[in-house]
């Protein structure tokens, strides 16, 4: 039986505490290879496919770094106003787990490569807030295992377990903020917020695919509770790999009203993982949370320092794209938006699927219409992030296109999109397989006009009489005939052509 977990109103926590959190993001990186070997670093395949002697530890194997990663990671602290370190090293961080094939994890600890930075983070208000970078390091990711059997898909309760190393030696950047402080009832939105807006960043870079359902990037929330009076942080606890942006806040939140219910008890925290529920948005219990003694971090014997010169640090950032923040200013400039406009769309995510679509033909405000209105309600139905709706900016164009050439009305083209969206194909597909296409043959129109007209004669006299407003009448029985495949404008024109109005 699932016991039964106390939570405090949300309203009673904010009265009572402060919360600080603080999160670990972990990115992976879009290089050719991994880490530390030359197996493909690519999502998937069959299991144990993609490994080699390095990346499974087996003796005799040695290490060798790779660059591009290196770059990438250079690349991330600057963009993060990091200070980037003149002298770097690698070291082992050492625990057993299946999915460690060499029972270490080749990472970095006291000497990362970047350091002290920050993100300016916007919330859904349009309110700033500065998040504090402490670290950025390299490492690599671990393996993955299957438990087999069982409720949960977890350890507990599982017949057996099964090992794919195929992401073991992967290249990983981990983003460390400082403890994030005084952002009282709005901690969950920075949370979300500081994750998306660090998404964006990395997305611009190029450095990673940042897909967030297949683990590229996933966040670790650590939360605390102060009480008002006092002065030292409260014992955090930290929520492991959450994997949307939706679920980060959940997560703070729950965090927040489980811990708050406790202390208000008059008992404590434990310091410990837990894991976060996407069926219910709550956390269960993990492990107990080792401390950086506990891991017997030592520095890694078989590489050699890191030591980039100022001058490719330079160069590197000569290569940094247009930031977000900036690129939304100038789009927010060139598109003549007001603040609720560019709100509109970062809230929803579409800043990125507009531009792109304007790129591939469509003007600002068609574009922003149809992701911010029709597709973010179909994400939102669908409890997904726009960005994952399987429909391109490319494709939205298309559909665009053929309503501006008349050869779609609007209601036609949502029937297309949603023809995309189930997969059927690209927009000019869809519309041949539905024979959604206009119907722009005057003489098939000419038909349906004048049997809608003798169905109401009454109808047309007053057409002829002067009131063309009856026509609505008409256009309505000509679009339902046509299956709505008509012109209304068209039909509107024929209509007070036949009766000689």
């Amino acid at each position: 039986m699932t016991a039964v977990v106390e939570l405090m109103d949300y309203a009673d926590v904010i009265e009572r505490f402060d919360p600080v959190l603080g999160l670990e993001v972990h990115v992976e990186l879009n290089t050719n290879t991994k880490m530390f070997c030359g197996c493909a670093n690519e999502f998937g395949g069959e299991p144990n496919t993609k490994v080699c002697p390095t990346c499974l530890g087996l003796p005799g194997s040695l290490p060798v770094v790779n660059g591009k990663a290196v770059e990438g990671a250079i690349r991330i602290g600057l963009a993060l106003n990091c200070e980037i370190a003149e002298w770097c090293r690698f070291a082992r961080k050492n625990y057993f787990y299946p999915d460690m094939p060499k029972n270490f994890q080749t990472s970095q600890y006291d000497e990362p490569i970047a350091f002290n930075g920050y993100l300016d983070v916007t919330l859904d208000d349009g309110e700033v807030v500065r998040v504090e970078i402490e670290r950025a390091h390299m490492e690599e990711d671990t393996g993955k295992s299957l438990h087999v059997g069982g409720a949960t898909g977890r350890i507990h309760g599982a017949e057996h377990s099964l090992l794919d190393y195929n992401r073991a030696g992967v290249p990983l950047i981990e983003i460390v903020t400082k403890p994030i402080e005084h952002t009282g009832d709005r901690a969950p939105e920075v949370a979300r917020a500081y994750v998306s807006a660090l998404r964006d960043l990395l997305r611009a870079l190029d450095v990673s695919d940042v897909r967030m359902d297949q683990g590229s990037l996933r966040c670790d929330a650590n939360v605390s509770l102060m009480a008002k009076d006092a002065t030292e942080f409260g014992t955090r606890t930290e929520t492991k790999n959450v994997n949307s942006l939706r679920s980060v806040e959940r997560a703070v939140r729950y965090e927040m009203t489980r811990q708050a219910a406790i202390l208000a008890e008059g008992g404590s925290i434990k310091q410990e993982t837990r894991h976060f529920q996407e069926a219910d948005g709550t956390t269960s219990s993990g492990r107990t949370k080792e401390t950086a003694e506990d891991y017997r971090y030592f520095p890694e014997p078989d590489l050699v320092p890191i030591a980039p010169t100022r001058e490719w640090v330079e160069e590197l950032r000569k290569t940094l794209p247009e930031m977000p923040s900036e690129r939304r200013k100038r789009i927010q400039s060139e598109w003549n938006l007001t603040d609720e406009a560019l709100r509109d769309l970062l809230n929803v995510g579409a800043v990125d699927l507009v531009a792109a679509t304007v790129e591939a033909g469509a003007t600002p405000d068609e574009a922003r219409s149809w992701w911010v209105n029709t597709l973010a309600q179909e994400a939102n139905s669908r409890e997904i992030e726009l960005a994952e709706l399987a429909i391109t900016p490319a494709q939205l164009a298309e559909v665009i296109a053929l309503v501006n050439a008349g050869e779609l009305t609007n209601k036609l083209a949502k029937e297309v999109v949603q023809g995309v969206l189930a997969g059927e194909g690209s927009p000019s597909e869809v519309v041949e397989k539905r024979g959604l296409k206009v119907v722009s043959d005057d003489s098939a129109l000419i038909a349906a006009v004048d049997e809608a007209l003798a169905a109401q004669p009454d109808v047309a006299e007053k057409i002829r009489g002067g009131k063309v407003a009856a026509a609505g009448a008409i256009v309505g029985a000509v679009m339902k005939a046509t299956k709505g495949q008509a012109d209304a404008k068209r039909v509107r024109e024929l209509i007070v052509e036949r009766v000689g109005a």
